[in-house]
């Protein structure tokens, strides 16, 4: 086979291969991942409010799921305006309650989500 004939295969060939490859990793995480539920809270602040915290409903029978690919919990914090949000670690045991918490609002109007995944496939 001539060199032009071997790089032409090669050009062809090999794009197609990662394709299947990557077809058949991701066939493999699908299989790996549990079904999962959200639940969220969230709230509103205007200029100089104070801080303000949410509890993130937490459903019956339900654990939180583990981020892909880690260890900590699946969360999402959405915020618009000047404060800073996270998950307050004194009201929060990540077994029955959640509570999202924000600092005081520093622009005309603050807002935060604070978003939870759940695994609630049956425990073994």
């Amino acid at each position: 086979m001539s060199r032009a004939h071997s790089l032409m295969l090669l050009l062809f060939v090999m794009p197609g291969f990662q394709l299947f490859l990557a077809e058949t990793a991701s066939a493999q995480l699908m299989q790996e991942s549990t079904a999962t539920t959200e639940q969220s809270c969230s709230f509103g602040m205007g200029k100089g409010e104070p801080s303000h915290s949410c509890a993130v409903p937490f459903p019956p029978g339900c654990r939180v799921a583990q981020a892909p690919g880690s260890s900590k919990p699946w969360t999402t914090i959405s915020t618009g305006g000047r404060l800073l949000c996270r998950f307050d670690d004194k009201h929060t045991d990540w077994k029955t309650t959640i509570t999202g918490a924000c600092t005081r609002c520093q622009s005309g109007h603050c807002s935060a989500q604070f978003s939870v995944r759940y695994d609630c496939s049956p425990q073994q």
